[in-house]
């Protein structure tokens, strides 16, 4: 048995001998595609991975199917034709190399007003078969009446985190861009994730760009930082984590930059990819600016020490951001035990972003 870890999230139209795609409009006016997408629905370019080599991947879809059976929830009780949202998948938040950047919207049949943004990514890879993977982790903001916008990134091994991390920034200026088209408050807008995701959350808080007013896109001009931040496990301090990298994720770190000499792009001497994975980490970027901050880490995680968010909110609290560490004993990285922990990140979220006390 094996599953396709790094499933490609990109839609690229195949107008082949079967007529081509039908062309969708989603809410904001945006072209998406349904029929054959080359990417997102299905497998481009990465190679099929034995569940024994991806080990990360096998446990997340054993958490798929331990939530299908037992995570009981108000939309689940409901009958099948009376869901508690609508969806729409595919909408195009941007492109890389000719390829379009896709996420999907929950909207609540009673929203709040307010957004979460949750990154799809386990070890920087993303995609369709990882966000069903992950569809338990959506329920609880669905369930509150957040609207979710689920993002799709361009995976590892072709893109490494610097790219991986402007698609983030892409989706948060993306979702601010339509807020007011999808019923939310721009200025309402958290963002959420696991690991890779929880990284990616923490750097549209700690390290959100800001709009460019002279942009010729529009979506450009909007700020990438979020209002709030609530996470699950992840790394924030690269450096750190140099030594204890496994060999399944040491592509997303494999850092090329354009020699002119050569005109190919060649690998970064290790000063150079010290001083990107500085960069890249949410420490770095720790200040009294940062959004409200919650990250829920297990103990006993030996992919990501807890040491890790201790850290980053060691630092938080010395700049004076509001934060706060939630220890979960003796738990590893992801597991069962992250989906009763999950309402606590909607609590945060309904506390920063909506004023509940």
């Amino acid at each position: 048995m094996s599953v396709r870890a790094c499933e490609v999230y990109r839609l690229a139209f195949d107008t082949g001998s079967d007529g081509g795609n039908e062309i969708i409009r989603d809410p904001c006016g945006v072209a998406s595609g349904r029929g054959q997408l080359r990417g997102v629905a299905s497998h481009l370019t990465a190679p099929e991975l034995p569940m024994t080599a991806a080990p990360l991947f096998a446990r997340l879809a054993a958490l798929a199917v331990f939530a299908a059976l037992t995570v009981p929830t108000p939309a689940r009780a409901q009958p099948a034709d009376a869901p508690n949202h609508t969806r729409t998948e595919n909408v195009v938040y941007g492109e890389r190399d000719g390829n379009a950047l896709v996420l999907d919207v929950l909207t609540p049949k009673k929203p709040n007003g307010a957004g979460v943004i949750i990154f799809i990514s386990a070890e920087y890879r993303s995609g369709r078969t990882l966000l069903k993977w992950f569809q338990a982790t959506l329920t609880p903001f669905v369930d509150r009446g957040f609207v979710v916008f689920a993002v799709m990134h361009g995976s590892q091994p072709k893109y490494t985190v610097p790219e991986i991390v402007a698609d983030a920034h892409r989706a948060v200026r993306f979702v601010k861009h339509n807020a007011k088209k999808y019923g939310v408050d721009p200025d309402k807008i958290g963002a959420t994730g696991g690991s890779a995701g929880g990284h990616l959350a923490l750097m549209t808080g700690c390290a959100g760009k800001p709009g460019n007013p002279k942009a010729e896109d529009a979506v450009e001009r909007q700020s990438s930082k979020v209002a709030a931040v609530a996470c699950l496990f992840p790394p924030s301090d690269f450096p750190a984590l140099e030594k204890i990298l496994s060999k399944d994720v040491a592509p997303a770190f494999d850092f090329r930059e354009y020699d002119a000499t050569t005109c190919k792009y060649e690998r970064v001497s290790p000063e150079r990819r010290r001083e990107i994975a500085r960069e890249l980490s949410p420490l770095t970027h720790a200040s009294k600016d940062t959004v409200p901050t919650f990250i829920i880490h297990g103990d006993a995680d030996k992919v990501v020490p807890i040491e890790q968010s201790k850290a980053l909110i060691a630092k938080l609290n010395e700049c004076g951001a509001t934060c706060k560490l939630k220890v979960a004993p003796e738990m590893p990285h992801a597991g069962v035990w992250l989906f009763k922990e999950l309402p606590f990140l909607a609590d945060w979220f309904e506390t920063h972003l909506l004023g509940k006390k």
